[in-house]
């Protein structure tokens, strides 16, 4: 997969999104149910990870993990730890986690998929308009589950799918700003949606 790389600024001391995850989006009419449908060109990795959370297709994680430690590993310096964001959307298995655990493995960082917790009843961002009502509906969303026993303070990947308006990334970050283990904060989404 091919990366266009940019670069993400918010609560976090350096961020990068991988690739665009939509190319173009067609509006070809409404189904039986009334509902829009359209004819959706996506870059490699938004249609592995399209694949991967929309059609249960867990052979597009070895991928997004190779992809992530090609394109994103070499953006960041002394990774400490990995913490994948955790889902809003109840999964028996995460996609977001598997990749994150996947990335550890191959390139020997730890992965601590337990230590970013998200408060259970999600709040829908859906339809608040600005970042600021985003932002105070979800600022104490997230809570540190303090698993690391050693002592130090670590740099920490966070990995996410997708990166769209910034708001949940900061959120999470304000936690994990928050846990005493935690050095600099970087964060390496796999694709973008403009705003």
């Amino acid at each position: 997969m091919q990366s266009n790389i940019r670069q993400i600024n918010g609560r976090w001391d350096l961020g990068y999104a991988m690739d665009k995850h939509i190319v173009s989006s067609i509006y070809i009419g409404d189904n039986e149910y009334g509902h829009p449908q359209f004819e959706t060109n996506r870059t490699p990795a938004g249609e592995a990870l399209y694949r991967l959370k929309y059609r249960a297709d867990w052979e597009q994680i070895a991928p997004l993990a190779h992809y992530l430690k090609q394109h994103a590993i070499p953006l960041f310096h002394h990774i400490g730890f990995i913490v994948p964001m955790p889902a809003s959307t109840p999964r028996e298995r995460q996609p977001v986690t598997e990749i994150a655990r996947a990335l550890g493995s191959l390139a020997n960082i730890p992965c601590f998929d337990n230590l970013l917790v998200k408060a259970p009843g999600d709040v829908s961002l859906k339809n608040l308009n600005t970042r600021e009502e985003k932002m105070a509906a979800i600022e104490n969303a997230f809570s540190v589950n303090p698993v690391i026993a050693n002592d130090g303070r670590w740099n920490v990947l966070l990995i996410d799918d997708l990166y769209h308006t910034g708001t949940t990334a900061e959120a999470a970050c304000m936690a994990l700003r928050r846990y005493t283990k935690v050095d600099n904060i970087y964060v390496a989404a796999l694709t973008w949606k403009p705003s």
